[in-house]
């Protein structure tokens, strides 16, 4: 593609995501619909743009974006509001994960061909739900403050928990070593020394922060982010689980040393907050790797291999068919039929999905390619399905005849007392 061309074409992307996430306020319409939707047209459709357009800039967008989701999901999830709803969110959160890898595993190692790991990694990058859908949607629907905690939490949590569980699957890829005990302890020492490192460095960086204001920019929190993923990763290292625990611990400072979990973090050491600025900031950034992404996605479907459409169609359904059971035993019966109807359709993929499906591919997984298309088509299907159902529930007679399926919610437990 010309220079020229691709310029032009990433100033249509940032202008159309902006005017598309407006759209998303005043319509309830999820923006991330119509980027796919675009992406199919310039693409698959019409030709216009390649998928290898975007090559080169691929896999730094892969990294770019897994360090700012996990550092900014790390920094919102707050140890205090973790135990509030921790009940709820933890059982939905890995019922979930766990019933769509089992699912994952049914049709593609039983009716595809994957391997018994291949089709695990799938199930870890479609086992969560979409931050990017699921939380504007909670904004506008009329539903619980304990509903929308539950559904925020899951969507941040999930994220975590899918990276993770991906990240040990292609690094026992990588290894390829039957030995369970030496497969487990590299794992953990891997995970854990990042851990480790993010957790030093939030506590350095909080006791220089502030020290900073001279040369304090809207850049500087992000680049040291940057920093300590790029360092982690070229240890050998999980980066990712770096700036994951580099977010946890500057959000938590304050309730770490209120506890005394960190003894040592001296008065010195105080709460990072980031300014509006630097929020706005992340903010944008975050929309701008959103915009990328998505449009993508629908530039790289591919419409010719009609068995991939099949196999995540496939998945698509029983997903949504499952989260309706998983509903009815994870979710407290003091939520209303109502709010428990709308967890039912919150099953959208997103952001965190496409970013991991490139992984097993750069790692040269044998089925990478496969798992790509299969998590972009399940992406597509399931936002679209999570749109109509939130339609349907909300301006149709169709809401009476769902919610009747969860006729035991909103029924309040009596007292023990």
């Amino acid at each position: 593609m010309d220079a020229a061309v691709t310029v032009l074409f990433l100033g249509l992307l940032i202008f159309l995501g902006n005017i598309l996430s407006r759209f998303f306020t005043l319509t309830k319409i999820p923006d991330v619909l119509f980027l796919i939707a675009i992406g199919i047209i310039v693409g698959p459709f019409l030709g216009l743009v390649a998928p290898s357009a975007f090559g080169v800039v691929g896999p730094l967008f892969t990294m770019v974006t897994l360090a700012i989701i996990l550092f900014e999901g790390g920094l919102h999830i707050t140890i205090e509001t973790l135990k509030k709803s921790i009940t709820g969110t933890t059982a939905i959160t890995v019922a979930n994960f766990i019933v769509i890898t089992a699912i994952c595993i049914v049709i593609m190692h039983y009716m595809a061909g994957f391997s018994f790991i291949e089709s695990c990694m799938l199930g870890a990058i479609l086992g969560g739900t979409s931050s990017a859908v699921v939380i504007p949607f909670t904004n506008y629907l009329n539903i619980r403050n304990d509903t929308k905690a539950i559904l925020a939490l899951e969507s941040a949590i999930s994220d975590v928990l899918c990276i993770v569980v991906l990240l040990a699957l292609l690094d026992v890829v990588k290894i390829q070593e039957f030995n369970i005990g030496h497969l487990v302890g590299n794992l953990l020492s891997s995970f854990l020394i990042a851990i480790i490192i993010g957790v030093v460095a939030g506590i350095w960086w909080s006791s220089v922060y502030h020290r900073l204001a001279s040369i304090k920019s809207i850049f500087i929190t992000p680049a040291f982010v940057f920093i300590v993923f790029g360092f982690v990763s070229l240890l050998g290292f999980s980066g990712a689980i770096a700036a994951l625990a580099l977010g946890l611990t500057l959000g938590n400072l304050n309730y770490f040393k209120a506890e005394k979990i960190l003894p040592f973090l001296g008065d010195n050491v105080t709460q990072v907050e980031l300014t509006p600025v630097e929020k706005e900031f992340f903010a944008q950034l975050v929309s701008l790797l959103k915009t990328f992404f998505f449009i993508y996605i629908g530039i790289s479907i591919h419409f010719t291999n009609m068995n991939i459409i099949y196999l995540g169609a496939a998945i698509t359904i029983l997903i949504y068919l499952a989260r309706i059971v998983i509903v009815w035993f994870t979710i407290p019966r003091k939520i209303p039929a109502s709010d428990a109807a709308i967890v039912a359709v919150m099953e959208p993929k997103g952001l965190a999905a496409a970013v991991l499906a490139s992984l097993p591919l750069e790692a040269g997984v044998v089925a990478g390619q496969t798992i790509q298309d299969v998590t972009y088509i399940v992406i597509f299907f399931s936002i679209l399905v999570c749109s109509i159902l939130v339609f349907l529930l909300e301006r149709t007679a169709f809401s009476r005849m769902y919610r009747k399926l969860f006729w035991m919610f909103g029924k309040e437990q009596p007292d023990p007392t």
